[in-house]
């Protein structure tokens, strides 16, 4: 199931016109969701799930885009800057979008992605993009979030994900625990990472041709009825002095793991 089947457009009548400084109180809300930053804005565009509605650029930047659907309205950074987010890292281009239409589990499931990562509660957007760029590189090709309690995937997680936003496949569902139980039914072996795994990670992810990683959220960890869901438990060797990792550096550990490990033997 694709998230969006329809054929993408440049939903935004004046392309290519001059932007002129608007206060954001002059008028309704902008629909969609602002992206920005070269490799994210790329992504974006090359995507043909994505409904385009407004790119923008400073002079320098659109010249180093490459062939795409939408004409950029050429800008300086300062009027870039107004439209954005206060500290976005825009390097002079933001592409304004629709959302993608997230999938529902049973379509990872019937996609036969073979590797998912579950997030329990991971709020912190910049953390949410580099998992993603973790995913992304390590072949995990979807992430499971709850409709509830996970940002939504906006301008600063595709920032932080550097375009991984456009290919690893967003799911979201009410409820994790039941989350994990239809993948262990669909023959996932479902891994959590807690510190009291009794199994080192390596061990744990090794060999499963279907692999789902569950990560709990920054500080409390997993949840103790989502751990109680997962097939095992298992920790990342670290010394003692320190008491847990980040949550996206722990991802990124876990899905390299996985990798490297993916059949008995490599």
């Amino acid at each position: 199931m694709a998230r969006n089947h329809g054929r993408r457009r440049n939903a935004h009548p004046h392309a290519g016109a001059p932007l002129r400084h608007i206060r954001r109180e002059a008028g309704p809300p902008e629909s969609g969701v602002w992206i920005w930053g070269i490799h994210a804005v790329e992504a974006a565009l090359a995507n043909p799930d994505r409904t385009l509605i407004e790119l923008i650029a400073t002079e320098n930047a659109a010249a180093r885009l490459p062939a795409n659907p939408l004409t950029p309205r050429i800008v300086t950074a300062a009027e870039i800057d107004h439209r954005l987010p206060a500290g976005s890292v825009h390097q002079g281009l933001a592409l304004r979008t629709e959302p993608l239409d997230p999938l529902a589990i049973e379509d990872l499931i019937e996609d036969g992605v073979p590797r998912i990562a579950v997030l329990d509660q991971v709020s912190d957007p910049h953390n949410l993009g580099a998992i993603y760029r973790s995913a992304a590189a390590f072949g995990f090709g979807g992430i499971v979030l709850q409709t509830r309690h996970a940002p939504p995937i906006t301008g600063i997680v595709a920032k932080s994900a550097v375009g991984a936003v456009e290919t690893v496949k967003e799911a979201r569902v009410v409820n994790i625990s039941r989350a994990l139980e239809q993948l262990g039914e669909a023959g996932y072996h479902t891994v959590g990472l807690a510190g009291e795994g009794s199994a080192d990670v390596e061990r744990a992810v090794k060999g499963a041709p279907k692999l789902a990683i569950v990560l709990g959220a920054e500080g409390p960890g997993l949840r103790p009825g989502v751990a109680k869901a997962c097939a095992e438990l298992a920790r990342i060797p670290i010394r003692p002095e320190m008491e847990s990792l980040n949550v996206s550096n722990a991802a990124a550990i876990a899905f390299y793991e996985a990798a490297r490990n993916a059949f008995p033997g490599d």
